[in-house]
């Protein structure tokens, strides 16, 4: 199938102390770039997620967004501050010590102490377990997105091909209408000239006009390649670069059909399929 370079997707999942995201924004570059916006505590996780990225991608400026944020209805767990109560026990001796009638500190009296009980984190090996799921979904996502939009502009690309095809059908017939048109423009003026009409001179200019606007062959790759954008656009893939290359070659011969254009009706055929090609390599460059 055919992607466009744009998409977005979001993936999320509740996690020990509260909800990680992954967030993916992808535009048009002609090679694919990708920019990551991580905090500094998930930092760890930047090579993995450019690796899941960089096997599905291959085109694009593709903008990662990583992030955690603390949530009440995330799963938390709790566990005892060492240094914490460490420093209660030590603090503890010393009353003691000082205040040896003191009623020793009970459990209930510890674990309400500030600091003692700290809020479990991920370890870094869960971490990455869930950055990585998270990275796959939000992945098919975009690429699912970049498939939808690629399958428009596949549409679009091929309407404007049929209506190219229209153009070129109506140019062939135009060519032996201009020679006659000439000819007897040409007769006309050296019966002016000479009170009669050189059939051996008639017949060189026709033959040199004849080869000065015949278009046969730009017809001829005009076709070629619009068979090629089509066979491009049914295989899929990374068809960007190709079908650029393409749209190049179709305007190299609509201007030479321009410029060899020997009547109003072809100068303006050949304008059309300048708009078409035009039209399609907008379209194009939002193909990967």
């Amino acid at each position: 199938m055919i992607h466009s370079m744009t998409g977005y997707a979001v993936a999320s999942a509740e996690v020990t102390g509260g909800t990680l995201n992954v967030e993916l924004r992808s535009v048009n570059s002609r090679y694919l770039d990708i920019q990551f916006r991580v905090a500094d505590e998930l930092r760890m996780l930047e090579a993995g997620l450019r690796e899941a990225i960089t096997a599905q991608l291959s085109r694009g400026k593709v903008d990662c967004r990583l992030s955690f944020s603390t949530t009440s209805t995330g799963p938390r767990a709790q566990a005892l501050n060492m240094d914490a109560l460490e420093e209660l026990r030590k603090l503890a001796e010393i009353v003691r010590r000082e205040l040896p009638a003191a009623t020793p500190l009970r459990a209930a009296d510890v674990l309400r102490w500030p600091g003692v009980l700290a809020e479990g984190r991920l370890s870094e090996t869960e971490l990455r377990e869930q950055a990585g799921k998270l990275a796959t979904r939000a992945i098919a996502e975009l690429t699912a997105a970049r498939s939808r939009e690629g399958a428009k502009l596949s549409a679009v690309i091929l309407e404007r091909v049929a209506a190219m095809r229209r153009a070129v059908a109506v140019v062939a017939p135009l060519v032996p209408e201009a020679i006659a048109a000439y000819q007897e423009k040409l007769a006309q003026r050296l019966r002016d000239a000479l009170g009669a009409a050189d059939d051996e001179r008639l017949r060189q200019e026709i033959a040199v006009f004849a080869m000065k606007i015949d278009v046969d062959e730009e017809l001829q790759r005009l076709k070629t390649h619009l068979d090629e954008v089509e066979r491009v656009l049914a295989k899929g893939g990374a068809a960007g670069k190709r079908l650029d290359f393409l749209m190049q070659e179709l305007n190299r011969e609509a201007n030479t059909l321009g410029s060899k254009a020997a009547s109003q009706p072809i100068s303006e055929c050949a304008l059309e399929l300048k708009l078409l090609i035009e039209q399609m390599r907008e379209q194009v460059q939002n193909i990967e």
